[in-house]
C-alpha cells in the first residue's frame, strides 16, 4: 500500500512549520476538531498537506463550490504526484430539480445535463477510496448528497483472477447486474463479448480490461488504451466496480419492489379517503411506470427517490454518501470553513421543503424524503477528525471544543483550539488601513485611484448594490478611467474575461459588490476601496471585512481605504484583528532580516481566444457542413481533454462555441 509523500521545490517556512507541528499533534492526540486560522496568501494547502503526510490517514477535502475544488484538487496532485488525488463534485452541467408550483398548478419534470467527464471522475474517486488509503477526495459540498450504499458497491464488485474459473454467461449476467451496458461500440460502461473474449470499459478512466477465457477458466487479463489502441500490460487479477454507484442486488431489489408497491397502496387508499382523487390516479400512474421500468432494467428514472428501500434503510435513516465511502479512521479538511459550514447546514432544509409540495400532489411517495443531504447533525456524527481552514473562521468552528480521545474511549472537553499561521512565506504583511469620511467618497477615491494608477497598479472598489457597481463604473469611465463592474448578474465566463483582463492591465479598476466569492488572486492589486464601509449588515460584516481587506495583502504597497462617518462594530473588530496580524508579521520581519516581495504570478489565460458572444471567427472560415462536422467534433475533443484537466470554465466556453457550430449547422 503506498504511501503519502509531498513532491515540492520548497519547504515549509514563515509560520507553515509551526502550524504543521501544532495540527500533527493536535491529531496524533485524538483531537476531534481544530481550526487553521491562515491568512491570505500564507499557503494553507502546502500546510494541509505536509499535515497529510504526517498523519498518513485518507482525507476528503470540502470546498465551497466547484471552480475552487479543481482549484485544491490541481494544487494537492502538484503536492502528490504518486498518491491518488480524486475530484468529487455534482456531475451535471447543468440540473432542475423536480418540482411542482400549487399556485400555478405546474409540474417541473426534473432536467439535466449529465457533464460526462465529472462522472468518470466521481466513479475514480469512489474507486480509490475503496481500494487504497493513500487517498485524498477533493469534493464540493454536493458529498453530503445520497449515493448508493459502499457496502453494496464493493459487494457486487468483480473480482477476477488468472487461472480462475468462471462461466462466460455467469461474466456476461455479472456486468449486466452492475448496469454495465453491452454493446458492440465500447465507452465508459459498457462491454462487448465476442467468443471467449470479453472487453469492459471502466466507469472511471478510458482503458479497457480484456478477459480471455480458455476452457472454462481464464487464460489471459490485459489491458490496453482506448483511445491509442496501445497495450498496457497483463494482469493475474483486476477489480471491475459497478458502472453506476446506485447498484442493488437482486435479492434486495426484490424486496424493495415489495415494499415500493405496499407503500403506494397505502398512499393511494390515504388520498381517496381525503378524496383527492386526482393525486390518487397520479401518484398510481407514475409509480407504477416505475416499478415496471426496474423490473425490466434494473433502473428508472428518479430512482434516487426510491433510496430509502433500495439501500435497506428505514424511514428517516441517514442516506449513505461520500463520507461513507471513506474508513473509519480519516481525516475531514473543511476549507474556507466561514463559507462551506454554512451551506453544508442549509442543505437539508431546502431538499425538504421542495420534496413536501411534491408528495403532498402526488407526484412522490413520502419515502422520497429520504432521497436527500444529510442533516448537519447527522454530518457532525460522521466526523472522525476535521481541521476547519479560514482566514475567517466563522463561530461555529470557533465554538467547537477540542475533543481529545484517551485509550479509554472517554471523550474529555479541552480549551478550543486554533492554530494561526499569520507569517507569509513571501513576508508580505497585511495593508495599511486608512479611514476616510464617507462624504465625498466617489471624489476621494478617483483621486486615490490616479495615483494608483499612475504606478501601473490596480484598484479594487466595493459597493453595497449592484446597481452602485455598475453606476460607479460607468462614472469611471466618463472620468477617462478604464474601469469594469462586476457582480452576480455577470455571466460565469464574462466573469473570467473580466478578471484576466484586469490582471493584464486592460483595465485599472474593477467595481464589485461582493469581490469575496469571485476567488481573486490579483497580485497586481495594490489599493482596496470599500465604499460605505459604516452600513452594518452581511456586506459589512467582520468577516466580510477582513475577507475584503485580504484583497490587497499579495502587493507590497497594499493598502486598504474604508470610507465611513462612523466606526461600527465590525469595523473595529476588522482593524483590530488586521493591526494585529500587521504587527506580528512586521516583528518576524525585522528578526528575520526579510524584505517582503509582491507575489509575482503568470497570467494564464483558461482559454485560448477572445470571449466573445457572438460566433468565433474561425467558424465564418468553415467553407462547407462537412468542415463545420468536422471542426465540431476536433472541438468537443479539446472540451474533453480541458474537462479531463479540470479545467472546467475552459470547456464550459468550448461548449458553448460547440452549440452554437451547431446552429449554424442546421441553417
Amino acid at each position: 500500500m503506498g504511501k503519502f509523500k509531498i513532491s515540492a521545490k520548497f519547504k515549509p517556512d514563515g509560520d507553515q512549520p509551526k502550524a504543521i507541528k501544532e495540527l500533527t499533534a493536535g491529531l496524533k492526540q485524538g483531537n476531534k476538531f481544530q481550526t487553521l486560522l491562515g491568512v491570505t496568501g500564507s499557503g494553507k494547502t502546502f500546510t494541509m498537506a505536509n499535515v497529510i503526510e504526517n498523519i498518513q490517514k485518507p482525507t476528503l477535502v470540502i470546498a465551497p463550490n466547484k471552480t475552487l475544488a479543481a482549484q485544491l484538487a490541481q494544487e494537492f496532485r502538484t503536492f502528490f504526484p504518486k498518491n491518488a488525488v480524486e475530484y468529487f463534485v455534482s456531475y451535471y452541467d447543468y440540473y432542475q430539480p423536480e418540482a411542482y408550483i400549487a399556485a400555478s398548478d405546474t409540474y417541473i419534470e426534473k432536467e439535466s445535463q449529465i457533464n460526462d467527464e465529472i462522472d468518470r471522475l466521481r466513479h475514480a474517486a469512489t474507486m480509490a477510496v475503496m481500494s487504497r488509503k493513500d487517498v485524498v477526495i477533493v469534493a464540493s459540498v454536493s458529498c453530503i448528497y445520497g449515493l448508493g450504499s459502499p457496502e453494496f458497491y464493493e459487494d457486487i464488485s468483480l473480482s477476477l483472477k488468472m487461472g480462475e474459473a468462471i462461466d462466460r454467461e455467469k461474466l456476461i449476467s455479472d456486468l449486466a447486474e452492475m448496469h454495465f451496458l453491452r454493446s458492440e461500440y465500447l465507452s465508459r460502461g459498457r462491454f462487448r463479448a465476442h467468443g471467449d473474449t470479453i472487453e469492459i470499459m471502466s466507469p472511471s478512466r478510458e482503458i479497457v480490461t480484456r478477459i480471455e477465457l480458455k476452457e472454462d477458466k481464464i487464460g489471459k487479463i490485459s489491458e490496453y488504451d482506448f483511445l491509442t489502441g496501445e497495450a498496457l500490460g497483463n494482469l493475474e487479477k483486476v477489480l471491475i466496480y459497478p458502472a453506476k454507484h446506485f447498484v442493488v442486488p437482486e435479492p434486495v431489489m426484490e424486496e424493495a419492489l415489495s415494499e415500493i408497491e405496499k407503500e403506494l397502496n397505502e398512499r393511494v387508499a390515504y388520498f381517496k379517503k381525503h378524496k383527492k382523487l386526482l393525486e390518487a390516479e397520479r401518484i398510481y400512474r407514475r409509480t407504477k411506470q416505475d416499478l415496471e421500468m426496474m423490473r425490466e432494467i434494473g433502473y428508472c428514472n428518479g430512482i434516487e427517490n426510491y433510496s430509502r428501500y433500495l439501500t435497506g434503510r428505514k424511514a428517516g435513516e441517514p442516506p449513505y454518501t461520500l463520507v461513507d465511502y471513506f474508513s473509519k479512521d480519516f481525516l475531514i479538511v473543511i476549507d474556507e470553513s466561514h463559507v462551506t459550514v454554512p451551506q453544508l447546514n442549509a442543505m437539508y432544509n431546502g431538499d425538504h421543503a421542495r420534496k413536501k409540495t411534491l408528495i403532498d400532489n402526488g407526484f412522490r411517495l413520502p419515502s422520497a424524503y429520504d432521497n436527500r443531504p444529510l442533516k448537519f447533525s447527522e454530518f457532525e456524527e460522521k466526523i472522525n477528525q476535521v481541521i476547519f481552514t479560514s482566514a475567517t473562521p466563522g463561530k461555529y468552528e470557533l465554538a467547537k471544543n477540542l475533543e481529545t480521545k484517551f485509550p479509554s474511549g472517554n471523550l474529555v472537553s479541552k480549551k478550543s483550539g486554533v492554530v494561526e499561521q499569520i507569517i507569509r512565506p513571501t513576508g508580505l504583511i497585511d495593508p495599511e488601513l486608512v479611514i476616510k469620511s464617507a462624504k465625498g467618497q466617489v471624489k476621494d477615491v478617483i483621486a486615490e485611484i490616479t495615483k494608483v494608477v499612475d504606478k501601473k497598479e490596480r484598484v479594487l472598489v466595493t459597493t453595497l448594490t449592484k446597481k452602485m457597481a455598475e453606476d460607479l463604473a460607468e462614472f469611471l469611465k466618463e472620468n477617462e478611467i478604464k474601469s469594469e463592474y462586476l457582480h452576480s448578474g455577470v455571466d460565469t465566463m464574462d466573469r473570467v474575461r473580466i478578471l484576466e483582463n484586469l490582471r493584464r492591465g486592460k483595465f485599472d479598476v474593477l467595481v464589485g459588490v461582493n469581490l469575496l466569492r469571485e476567488g481573486l488572486d490579483l497580485p497586481e492589486v495594490s489599493l482596496v476601496a470599500i465604499l460605505d464601509a459604516d452600513k452594518e449588515g452581511f456586506l459589512r460584516s467582520e468577516t466580510s471585512l477582513v475577507q475584503t481587506i485580504g484583497r490587497a495583502a499579495r502587493n507590497i504597497s497594499g493598502r486598504v481605504i474604508l470610507y465611513a462617518d462612523h466606526v461600527t462594530g465590525s469595523m473595529k473588530r476588522a482593524i483590530d484583528e488586521t493591526n494585529r496580524r500587521r504587527a506580528t508579521q512586521t516583528k518576524y520581519n525585522k528578526k528575520h532580516r526579510i524584505t517582503p516581495k509582491t507575489i509575482k504570478k503568470k497570467i494564464e489565460s483558461i482559454v485560448d481566444h477572445e470571449l466573445k458572444p457572438e460566433i468565433p471567427r474561425e467558424f465564418v472560415k468553415l467553407e462547407s457542413l462537412e468542415d463545420i462536422a468536422g471542426y465540431i467534433k476536433q472541438k468537443e475533443a479539446e472540451m474533453k481533454t480541458a474537462a479531463r484537466n479540470m479545467e472546467f470554465e475552459k470547456a464550459a466556453v468550448i461548449r458553448d462555441e460547440i452549440i452554437q457550430l451547431r446552429k449554424l449547422q442546421m441553417g
